[in-house]
């Protein structure tokens, strides 16, 4: 029988560590994606000492083009096969679109969704095969416009809707997907995307490990949304209530405020 993987992107830090480390704890053999091999190894390595399979360390850069087919070939060369996809890697840059470098924005879209919806479909007969599954790391951005962020918003809404679609066309086949949707939490995304931690941070935190347990456990239940912590609930419920006009003027005066 072929062995099957779970296949994380972004694995490297952050909530795509973590989720490494559950997977791990629940039985999984893994497929660790990301830029930083040196980090890839060090947590194969940790896994691997916990008794866990070793796991197989993909290093590549999601930016490029060629990245899925990389990812596929080197899965094929270890004989297995994908029983779960876990699209975590992702990122976003502060600031306003028309300043900000167009390429770095254009690479914001080719992991955000290009990747992603690559590594959805790609895999999509082995996920069948197996009843497997696919879970899409979304935010709670997805629900709102966002200017000041205006690409990373529209991209994680991009995810939940494609989540949302994949989900119902899956379901007869056995598959689950599940869009994982937290609000701000504790990373190097921050840094990355040039933000200074603030009034949202605070109020909204949930840890990575949390983050990730609560994304596992979507998964297996089968959820169509998981919002980790209790006030992240509040949002989608909330904004029935305002005019999107009013949204779009609150987000944007409010990312003005996280500029570092």
């Amino acid at each position: 029988m072929t062995e099957r993987v779970t296949l994380i992107t972004g694995a490297s830090a952050g909530i795509g560590a973590e989720l490494a480390r559950v997977f791990a704890a629940k039985g999984h053999r893994l497929a660790l994606v990301a830029r930083r091999v040196d980090r890839l190894r060090a947590l194969a390595d940790e896994i691997s000492a916990t008794g866990a399979a070793a796991p197989i360390v993909i290093a590549c850069d999601l930016e490029q083009r060629d990245a899925s087919d990389r990812i596929a070939a080197v899965l094929a060369e270890h004989g297995v096969e994908v029983e779960y996809v876990v699209n975590n890697a992702g990122f976003g840059l502060f600031g306003q679109a028309i300043i900000l470098d167009r390429a770095a924005q254009l690479g914001i879209i080719d992991v955000n969704i290009r990747a992603l919806t690559d590594l959805s479909l790609r895999f999509a007969d082995q996920l069948i095969r197996h009843r497997g599954g696919i879970l899409n790391v979304a935010s709670i951005a997805g629900f709102l416009p966002g200017p000041g962020m205006a690409v990373y918003y529209a991209s994680k809404a991009y995810v939940l809707s494609f989540s949302e679609a994949l989900r119902r066309e899956l379901a007869s086949r056995g598959v689950r997907v599940t869009a994982l949707c937290p609000g701000p939490v504790p990373s190097e995304f921050q840094a990355r995307a040039g933000l200074q931690p603030g009034f949202d941070s605070a109020v909204l935190n949930v840890s990575p490990a949390e983050v990730a347990n609560a994304g596992y456990r979507g998964l297996m239940a089968n959820k169509r949304l998981v919002l980790p912590g209790v006030s992240i609930k509040l949002v989608p419920f909330l904004l029935r209530f305002f005019p999107r006009s009013f949204i779009l003027a609150a987000v944007g005066s409010f990312q003005l405020r996280k500029r570092k």
